[in-house]
């Protein structure tokens, strides 16, 4: 009962992490050509390694990735570039706001996950701690990479004188 509940829990994860790599990779293309575009792409390269990292994780634990999941999380991502943003035929501020929005949330989970493995890392001794550590530290680095960024476009948009 304990793996069959790891396994559901990291297959959300792994869910998750699906969605973000989606849609971290479409804004670093979106804005590659902006300030932000470095980051952005720093961030989706990260998440993509995380998510590999995870793979492993899964692997090493004996939890098999479930296809479902990993389709249900690309399918998620691709939804949700059909949500308005009061612009018909173009992106708007908007657009990029709630998917800084959305991308640092996914990050917030993304902590909870390194924070719950390296509880079962001190149970079982499968799991690399300091791996764990350092990825929970990075995590957090891109969450203030992306607060920093959600700040700057919030003054922005929400101004007087903002993108409408």
């Amino acid at each position: 009962m304990y793996s069959d509940k790891l396994g559901i829990y990291l297959n959300d994860h792994l869910a998750g992490a699906t969605f973000g790599i989606g849609i971290a990779r479409r804004m670093a293309h979106q804005h590659r050509h902006s300030a932000r575009g470095a980051d952005l792409a720093r961030i989706a390269e990260e998440i993509a390694q995380d998510r590999e990292t995870l793979l492993q994780i899964m692997d090493s634990l004996g939890v098999p990735a479930r296809r479902y999941k990993i389709y249900g999380g690309w399918a998620a991502e691709r939804l949700g570039r059909l949500k308005p943003n009061g612009v018909l035929y173009r992106r708007s501020g908007l657009s990029t706001f709630v998917e800084l929005e959305t991308l640092r949330l996914g990050v917030e989970g993304k902590t909870l996950i390194w924070r719950t493995l390296l509880v079962v890392a001190t149970k079982g001794g499968q799991l690399d701690e300091s791996q764990l550590r350092s990825l929970l530290d990075r995590a957090r680095e891109q969450i203030d990479t992306l607060e920093a960024m959600r700040i700057t476009v919030a003054a922005a948009l929400f101004s007087d004188r903002g993108e409408r």
